[in-house]
């Protein structure tokens, strides 16, 4: 039941749901150039997430023997380093994208906080599914 609850496929969905929500209500409340703002950083935000889920279950499965192999330090340090290498290029990507729309004033300085908003709808969507993780756990009478 905890890994239904805690599925990463289901915390995405989620983060499109919220992105569809938050964009909507910035339109409705503030303006069209905030809710952009809110989409952009949102599809940036998800994106990424969904880009580390691939990469970790990479390099987990390629830490994973297969029947009758052992893996040496060598190949896991290798590994491992591949995959940090990967998770600061993509913080790279995300910076350049960003630093690129405030540049070309796709996203100007009155927009900033709903770029923020956009950014965090994963953070938001984590939060949520770890609170509905507590709440189950004390609520089922577990403990």
């Amino acid at each position: 039941m905890i890994n239904n609850l805690m599925s990463l496929r289901k915390m995405q969905v989620l983060s499109w749901v919220y992105l569809v929500i938050l964009t909507a209500l910035s339109w409705l409340v503030v303006s069209w150039s905030f809710a952009w703002a809110v989409l952009v950083g949102g599809i940036i935000s998800i994106v990424s997430f969904m880009v580390a889920h691939k990469d970790v279950i990479g390099f987990i499965e390629s830490l994973t023997p297969i029947q009758g192999e052992e893996c040496d330090k060598k190949q896991i340090k290798k590994k491992r380093a591949g995959f940090i290498i990967k998770f600061w290029f993509r913080i790279l990507i995300i910076g350049i994208a960003l630093g690129l729309l405030m540049w070309s004033q796709k996203i100007n300085r009155d927009n900033i906080i709903g770029l923020i908003l956009g950014l965090s709808t994963v953070v938001f969507t984590v939060t949520i599914t770890a609170l509905g993780v507590v709440r189950h756990y004390l609520f089922s009478g577990r403990r």
